[in-house]
């Protein structure tokens, strides 16, 4: 007799199939043992990506704007973080949306402790839309709980199923523990191109010119 992985045990049958073509053996020889039936574990109740990850509502943008704060402090360019509350709630949730954001919550506390801001761009060379996310973060007392993931995971999911074929981000060059973590998923720098940026006077200058 053979002990399964529950516990249980069971006689060989005698007679029994053996091989693909059902040949049987002679009564007398013992039958091939027979696989023990999966042993059902029981499953733990720890959190999910439903559980972590939620679309943002208006009475999540406080919490949004202070992320937002606090992820131009790691970068260290708080100074140039002006958005305030009253932009963000127009941007996510006015008449003609702008961006969309994702929370991230604590499983156990229902606290906010990141978050994903992000919209549609458009590639010319694939004809579709993709996702560019500007903004992710998540508090450091919340990391390595796997919400960062799972708010890439999200935005990847909805790519898929709305036939988007790119999501994209910047990362300062500086940030190694981020890009380590981005290029663990898959993602690869696009080291060819470098971007470019007009703002404040240089934007003002340029628009200013006459036709």
């Amino acid at each position: 007799m053979r002990s399964c992985e529950d516990g249980s045990s069971r006689p060989p049958i005698p007679g029994a199939p053996d091989g693909p073509r059902g040949d049987r053996r002679p009564y007398d020889a013992p039958a091939r043992p027979r696989p023990c039936p999966a042993v059902r574990r029981p499953r733990g109740r720890g959190p999910t990506l439903a559980t972590m990850i939620r679309t943002a509502t208006p009475a999540d943008v406080p919490d949004l704007h202070a992320l937002i704060r606090e992820l131009a402090e790691y970068e260290k360019a708080v100074e140039e973080a002006r958005a305030t509350p009253g932009q963000l709630h127009e941007a996510l949730f006015g008449e003609h949306p702008a961006v969309h954001a994702h929370v991230a919550v604590d499983d156990r506390s229902g606290e906010t402790v990141g978050c994903a801001l992000w919209f549609l761009n458009f590639s010319t060379w694939r004809g579709v839309h993709g996702i560019y996310l500007e903004d992710l973060y998540v508090r450091p007392t919340a990391r390595g709980a796997g919400h960062g993931k799972a708010l890439l995971t999200e935005l990847a999911r909805l790519c898929v199923a709305r036939g988007y074929q790119r999501l994209e981000w910047s990362v300062l060059n500086w940030n190694t523990p981020s890009i380590a973590f981005y290029e663990s998923l898959g993602a690869r720098p696009q080291d060819e191109w470098t971007v470019y940026r007009l703002t404040d006077e240089s934007l003002t200058a340029l628009g200013g010119e006459r036709r």
